[in-house]
């Protein structure tokens, strides 16, 4: 962890993952990886693009919805999650990551900025990817624990919506950074408060209902 005396005063340079740091969500790639492997049925797959399409565009209960995913993980060992994760990002991730999304990355590190990943997916998935690209910081959604073994439970509040904000603030509040002087880049909707809570909300490769309201409000919008 960061000293805070050393990143007091300091900007916060935030980045979503999925859809914006690579090209497509690491939820749907974990599923590929299962399938082609024979791990899960094309319905089962099926069932979850269609929760991964609601949750997207933030018509469906989050935090249900992730529970429920998250029952089929209770009793499995945390460490072959991990492994699993790192086997999808070697195949299936790596090749999405976009050469904007580096390049911002970069000029961010370079001006000497607080990187951080804020994402809804799980550390499993944004680990690898942080690793790759630098950043010392990922703010997520939490899976519990127990003695090496997930509960099938989620830490609340998850890493969406509104809980974006709690769990960014959290954190900045622990470096001693402050966000009214932050940016930070999304595509999707669901962030749409912590978008308006930093001082320059950079909308990359918006969904249709992002793409509006960005234009509306005169945000400035990139594609990667």
């Amino acid at each position: 962890m960061s000293d805070p005396q050393q990143t007091k005063g300091r900007r916060a340079a935030l980045f979503d993952m999925d859809r914006t740091l690579i090209r497509k969500d690491t939820a749907s790639l974990y599923m590929r990886h299962q399938r082609d492997r024979g791990h899960v049925r094309k319905r089962d797959a099926l069932r979850v693009a269609w929760w991964l399409l609601q949750y997207t565009f933030g018509v469906v209960n989050a935090e249900r919805v992730a529970e429920q995913a998250m029952q089929g993980f209770a009793g499995r060992r945390e460490d072959w999650l991990e492994s699993t994760m790192r086997e999808v990002y070697d195949e299936y991730v790596r090749p999405l990551i976009t050469d904007a999304g580096r390049r911002a990355v970069e000029r961010h590190q370079a001006a000497g900025d607080w990187v951080a990943i804020v994402t809804g997916a799980t550390p499993y998935a944004a680990l690898p990817l942080a690793a790759e690209l630098g950043i010392d910081h990922v703010i997520c959604t939490r899976i519990e624990v127990a003695e090496g073994r997930f509960t099938g439970k989620v830490v609340k509040p998850m890493c969406y919506g509104p809980g974006k904000v709690t769990l960014t603030e959290r954190e900045a509040k622990r470096q001693g950074l402050s966000l009214d002087g932050s940016v930070f880049y999304s595509d999707s909707i669901t962030d749409l408060p912590l978008l308006e809570r930093v001082a320059t909300p950079i909308v990359v490769n918006p969904d249709s209902r992002l793409r509006r309201v960005a234009r509306r409000r005169g945000w400035r919008i990139e594609r990667w």
